[in-house]
C-alpha cells in the first residue's frame, strides 16, 4: 500500500531515480531535448509515477518531490545542458506548488536557473485555474523558463480555453489522442482542430506523446506537428544513455 510516509522513506533511502524520454524534431530529424520522468523502486518492482503521484497531490510531499528532481536534474544533466545550449529538459510541476517561490529557490541553488531558458515546465490541464497558479505561469516568462501545458486532449474547446488564458509554451497532445491515428484511420478528426490551435496561438510549439507507428509519425507530420516522444523512437532512458542517444541519433524524414 502506497502511503505518504513510504514515499518519504523512500526518498530518504534513494529509492527514486530518474529516467529522460528523448523528444524528436518532425523539422530537423534530431533530438531536442526530453522529459524527465521520476521512477520509484520498490520491492514489488519499479513504479512509473502515475501510480505515486496522485497520493502528493495538495500535500507537502508534492513540492518535496519536485525539488528532489530539480536537483537530481541539476546533478545529472546540469553539465550536459551547458555544454549542449540548443538543448531542453521538461519537468513536471504540480499545479499547487506554482506561485509559491519554493521552485524558484531550488532551481536557483542547484544552478538550473541559470539554465532557464533551457528548461520546461509540464502542466495539466486541470490545475490552471488556481489564480496564483495562472499568475505564476505568466510570470515565468521574466525568468526566461518556458512552460507547457501538458495531456491536451482537445475536448469541448476548453483547452483553447485554457491556452488563450495563460501565455503557455507549448501544448502537448495527448497519446489517447495519437493512439486513434491507425492503419484503418490515419487522420483521425482532432487532426483538422490542430490547424485551428495554431491560429489561435502561431507561438505554440505542438509536441505529441506516445508515438510507436510510422502511419502515426506521418500523419503527425502533415499536420505540422513540430516534435515527437515515443517508443518508436526510443523508451525512457537513464542520464548517460540518454546522453548518448542525443549525440548519436538522427532519424531523415
Amino acid at each position: 500500500m502506497i502511503t505518504a510516509d513510504n514515499i518519504r522513506s523512500g526518498l530518504a533511502q534513494g529509492d527514486f531515480f530518474l529516467e529522460y524520454l528523448p523528444t524528436v524534431s518532425l523539422i530537423t530529424g534530431k533530438c531536442t531535448g526530453a522529459e524527465a520522468l521520476i521512477r520509484w523502486r520498490t520491492p514489488q518492482g519499479v513504479l512509473p509515477p502515475l501510480e505515486f503521484i496522485p497520493f502528493t497531490e495538495n500535500t507537502p510531499l508534492s513540492g518535496l518531490i519536485t525539488y528532489w528532481v530539480i536537483d537530481t536534474l541539476a546533478m545529472e544533466l546540469g553539465d550536459w545542458l551547458r555544454a549542449n545550449p540548443d538543448a531542453h529538459i521538461s519537468i513536471n510541476v504540480p499545479p499547487e506548488i506554482l506561485g509559491r517561490g519554493g521552485m524558484e529557490y531550488v532551481a536557483s541553488k542547484s544552478g538550473l536557473l541559470d539554465l532557464a531558458s533551457q528548461l520546461i515546465l509540464e502542466i495539466t490541464e486541470r490545475g490552471v485555474p488556481d489564480l496564483m497558479g495562472v499568475e505564476a505561469i505568466n510570470d515565468i516568462w521574466g525568468l526566461g523558463v518556458r512552460v507547457a501545458l501538458d495531456d491536451l486532449t482537445l475536448d469541448g474547446g476548453a483547452n483553447l480555453a485554457i491556452l488563450a488564458r495563460c501565455h503557455f509554451h507549448i501544448a502537448k497532445l495527448d497519446c489517447s489522442l495519437v493512439s486513434q491515428i491507425t492503419d484503418e484511420s490515419p487522420f483521425p478528426d482532432w487532426l483538422q482542430d490542430i490547424s485551428a490551435m495554431q491560429n489561435t496561438s502561431s507561438r505554440l510549439t505542438l509536441i505529441a506523446e506516445g508515438i510507436e507507428t510510422e502511419v502515426q509519425l506521418n500523419a503527425l507530420k502533415q499536420a505540422n506537428i513540430h516534435e515527437v516522444q515515443g517508443y518508436i523512437f526510443s523508451k525512457s532512458l537513464p542520464a548517460q544513455a540518454f546522453i548518448d542517444f542525443h549525440r548519436d541519433f538522427f532519424y531523415p524524414l
